[in-house]
């Protein structure tokens, strides 16, 4: 079987590209509209966005960009899909890491702003799996 991928790697990596344009939807948006582009925002969030140091987009616009590439490289059967995934998962990262470093979003807003955070980070991490898992097999050239 070494070479061929099975059709449910061919599913997985489709959906995984469904993601990563998602993510870099949401990026655009939070670029274009800051603290509006996930509806009406409160003081607290314009104040937050406002704070945001001018790298923190460009960090957010490479997770996404290189998720999102990492899974059409995944489809397409390249092994440059690994280190994409590598990249989008260090910038997630950081992007986050820096989010509950150095604000109090946590403490204003709840412990449920960093569930869809660790989701994040956990389906990053699922894809550096899959990924490597797919180079192991022969899957990706």
């Amino acid at each position: 079987m070494r070479g061929k991928r099975p059709a449910w790697f061919a599913i997985i990596a489709g959906v995984l590209i469904l993601w990563g344009l998602m993510g870099v939807f949401a990026c655009i948006q939070q670029i274009r509209l800051g603290a509006e582009a996930m509806g009406p925002a409160t003081d607290y969030d314009r104040a937050l966005f406002a704070s945001l140091p001018a790298w923190y987009n460009g960090v957010y616009a490479l997770a996404t960009g290189a998720g999102l590439a990492g899974a059409i490289a995944l489809f397409l059967g390249r092994r440059v899909a690994l280190p994409l995934f590598v990249i989008a998962l260090v910038a997630v990262l950081v992007q986050f890491g820096y989010l509950f470093a150095t604000s109090d979003i946590v403490a204003v807003k709840g412990v449920g702003t960093i569930y869809f955070p660790i989701f994040i980070v956990a389906v990053t991490v699922g894809e550096i799996w899959l990924a490597n898992h797919a180079v192991r097999r022969g899957w990706l050239r």
